[in-house]
Order: C-alpha cells, then structure tokens, then sequence
C-alpha cells in the first residue's frame, strides 16, 4: 500500500487537513492548487479542489518516466469531488537565463535534443486533450515553468493549462453551459480554486458561488 492511498477520493479540504496535521507545510499558490511541502522537504503535494487539466501533464510524465527534464510523479490520484492530488519532487524556479535557454531548446527541437522527445509528447497529448476536455486552454511552455532540482538539474512542470477566465467567465453569464460541460461531481468546488480565494472580490466569489449552487 502506497503511504498517500488513504488520501485519495477524500475531499480537497480534509486531504490538506490531513497534510497539516502530519507536518506538510504551504509553500506555494497557483491559479488552481495550493502546494505543501513534506516535512523532509523531499516532496510537494499539489492539492487542487477542481482540476480540469493537469491529469494531461500528469500522463506525460508517466509516459515518459525517467526522462530528465520530468519531474518524478511519487502519487497522483481524483479527489472527490472533480479535485486532483498529485505528489511529485520538490524543485525550486530556474534562474531567468537558465529558463530562457530551455525554452529557446524546446522551440528549436534539435534531434538529439532531449525536449524534443517532451515537445513532441506534449503536442501528441494537447491536440488529444483539445478533442475531449471542456475549455481546454493548450500548451504553456513560458520560462515560469521551467524549475530546477537540488542538484541544479532543469525540469519542466505544468506544460498545460485549462481556459480558467472562460470557465468562470461563462458560469457567472450562463451557468448551464457549465453545468453541461462538467459533470456534477466533477465540478462540486468549482469555487475553491486558489486564483478565486486570492484575487476575487467579496461581491464577484458570491456571484459566482451563487452560481455554482445553481447547478449543484
């Protein structure tokens, strides 16, 4: 039995209670999940409440395993209500020259080049991505997401993204729409994602908290 199993299918806010109480602490905030570090700081756990997307970077690290410019995927499992817990490495952002030429690389796709084999895989998972997950935004290969390992090795994380401003952008003027692109117990805590609770007014998160009862 795998240490994170009995996380998996709980809802996003018992697994961070979870987290907490076993010495995790919060180390970043992105558009979607709220991230933990382990105690030993080997580590993160990347706890998001909806999660349209990253299972596809998920898949591409798995289909390439060991590659070096993936991040070890330790744990990665659905969480109730349409949420995602992935664990993966710790790694820390690249310096703005390093990134840079990591990207120039992926944008050149030498053969030979090990990011042309994660280019190539990327684009093979986005266009089938485009085809079946509701507001699918593409790729997002910006030197934000090149990071580095304690050994100073680069790596590539969250090379996909979902459309978030349109999601929320339809639920607020036709919630149905919504209502038909996710199921229900997909999309149970549409409203908990860490963009809304960091940027969104009081009058705008009940606005559309309101919406998503509406569908509930």
């Amino acid at each position: 039995m795998h240490p994170f199993d009995d996380l998996a299918g709980l809802p996003h806010r018992e697994v961070a209670g979870r987290l907490l109480a076993d010495g995790w602490n919060v180390c970043g905030l992105g558009d979607w999940a709220t991230v933990w570090r382990s105690p030993d700081g080997a580590l993160v756990a990347r706890v998001s409440p909806f999660e349209p997307a990253y299972q596809v970077f998920v898949a591409l690290c798995r289909t390439l395993d060991g590659h070096p410019l993936l991040p070890h995927i330790e744990f990665d499992a659905p969480l109730d209500g349409g949420g995602r817990l992935t664990v993966l490495e710790f790694l820390t952002p690249a310096g703005s020259a390093e990134a840079d030429a990591v990207v120039r690389r992926w944008e050149a796709a030498l053969p030979g080049d090990p990011v042309t084999e994660v280019r190539r895989e990327a684009e093979r998972l986005d266009a089938e991505a485009a085809r079946t997950i509701p507001f699918w935004g593409g790729l997002d290969h910006n030197p934000g997401n090149v990071l580095r390992t304690a050994a100073g090795e680069p790596k590539l994380v969250d090379l996909f993204y979902a459309a978030g401003l349109e999601i929320y952008r339809v639920l607020a003027e036709n919630p149905a729409e919504i209502a038909e692109a996710f199921p229900s117990d997909q999309r149970r805590y549409l409203c908990d994602i860490a963009a809304l609770a960091r940027q969104a007014g009081p009058g705008e998160l009940a606005a559309l908290r309101a919406a998503g009862d509406s569908i509930a």
